[in-house]
């Protein structure tokens, strides 16, 4: 009794990718989609009527949209009501569920809202106050799980034979390394800048080896990853030439080599594509070549810097590029479920309609949007963190964090950031 049988008037590949990602990723569950209303009724099992026809109270009906089977991307009617103390939209009638689960999932998982016409953000980035998530006020909740929490439990009541399961909760720490040194390896011309510019005495004594660079936080992160046996990722940005937005130690600088070889060793090593490749794809190409020679292994992961990206471009760009994993999915200037899900997926490209061999882990907390975008304290932003992580565990998901090495530093400016993170990382793993 461990299959689905759910019958559609027809069947599209939307349909098959939202259950997909329903049934076999979140709850673990087989299904098979029929159209066929007679053979449907032969079989002998759960049976779920996806349509609008009412064919018999013996199965668990969900009322239909007509999401699923359009073939174009235009702008969605959406009026959000509570339903079990949660949000929801696509309501429907004389069913079993009180929406239709299927549109509204894959409604947000696709990132539908983000292929219509909106407004960017001062970075060109899609701006979360243009997102349903933000507006109906659900962007701190990973709804989808929710949804898919309370829908397995009620086919649970319809059918009791129904069995189901979750995969465990899991935390995964990541770390973006856009400036590895504050001072160190920078070269003279840029520290005398930086010096007259901001005149330093701890510049000083950090270039004479007198102290340690403030930004030089790596042996701290090893101890903490040692003592609680966590499996964390690093993204070296690696930009052959500093810019604006780029402003990381050169790669050829073998201090730089060796910080990235001595982490590739231990943990998963991705790429931070450069600001500047945002505006040359030839340049992500050479720079995830770069990380592959320093490194000696294949990279097939990425998050981008400063969360610079547009669907569908910009996954299409890291398909040709060799990414197979992409850790992006999140805002750049608010925390929250940015996909409005705790869980990793699979990319759905909405023009082309078909899932890409792309795989998204959304992140639901960055460090710097709670400091340069919320303006939080570090006792805030600890609590902010125990939301997300008590969010994802409630519903089996997997949390997932951005730190940047430069907030565990001695750096006056980031006083108690650090004690903040190694509290949270205690409470996880207890």
């Amino acid at each position: 009794m461990n299959r689905l049988y759910i019958y559609a008037p027809t069947t599209s590949s939307r349909l098959v990718y939202i259950c997909n990602f329903i049934c076999k990723e979140l709850i673990h569950v087989d299904f098979s989609i029929i159209n066929d209303k007679e053979e449907f009724q032969n079989y002998n099992g759960i049976k779920i009527n996806y349509s609008n026809e009412v064919i018999n109270s013996e199965y668990f009906t969900i009322g239909n949209i007509g999401l699923l089977f359009e073939k174009n991307i235009t702008s969605q009617k959406i009026e959000c009501f509570e339903t079990n103390q949660y949000k929801a939209f696509f309501k429907t009638i004389d069913s079993d569920f009180p929406f239709d689960i299927f549109s509204a999932s894959f409604y947000l998982l696709s990132r539908y809202e983000e292929y219509l016409p909106h407004t960017k953000d001062e970075y060109g980035r899609y701006a979360h106050t243009n997102s349903l998530a933000f507006k109906e006020n659900f962007l701190s909740l990973p709804l989808i799980n929710i949804w898919v929490k309370d829908f397995a439990a009620q086919i649970k009541n319809k059918f009791s034979l129904f069995t189901f399961h979750f995969s465990p909760f899991t935390f995964t720490p990541t770390y973006d390394i856009d400036i590895a040194f504050s001072y160190k390896y920078k070269g003279l011309t840029r520290n005398i800048g930086g010096f007259f510019k901001a005149p330093s005495l701890n510049r000083i004594m950090v270039l004479l080896g007198l102290k340690k660079d403030p930004f030089d936080t790596y042996g701290w992160l090893n101890k903490l990853h040692k003592k609680y046996h966590l499996k964390a990722h690093y993204f070296f940005l690696v930009a052959n030439r500093n810019k604006a937005y780029d402003k990381n130690i050169l790669p050829h600088k073998k201090q730089m080599g060796r910080l990235i070889k001595s982490h590739a060793e231990y943990y998963s090593i991705g790429i931070h594509p450069s600001w500047q490749s945002g505006d040359d794809f030839n340049l992500l190409k050479k720079e995830k070549q770069c990380l592959e020679e320093i490194t000696k292994f294949s990279v097939t992961s990425s998050r981008q810097h400063y969360i610079r990206f547009n669907l569908p471009e910009g996954y299409r760009k890291l398909l040709i590029a060799g990414i197979t994993d992409d850790f992006s999915m999140g805002y750049g200037s608010i925390n929250g479920f940015r996909a409005s899900v705790a869980s990793s997926f699979y990319w759905y490209d909405l023009e082309k309609e078909e899932q890409k061999n792309l795989r998204i882990h959304p992140f639901c907390f960055m460090e710097a949007n709670s400091y340069y975008e919320q303006n939080f304290t570090p006792d805030i932003a600890y609590k902010e963190m125990l939301h997300y992580y008590n969010a994802c565990k409630n519903i089996s998901g997997q949390m997932i964090t951005i730190w940047h090495n430069n907030f565990f530093g001695n750096d006056k400016e980031f006083v108690g950031w650090k004690e903040i993170y190694e509290q949270f990382i205690a409470q996880v793993q207890q």
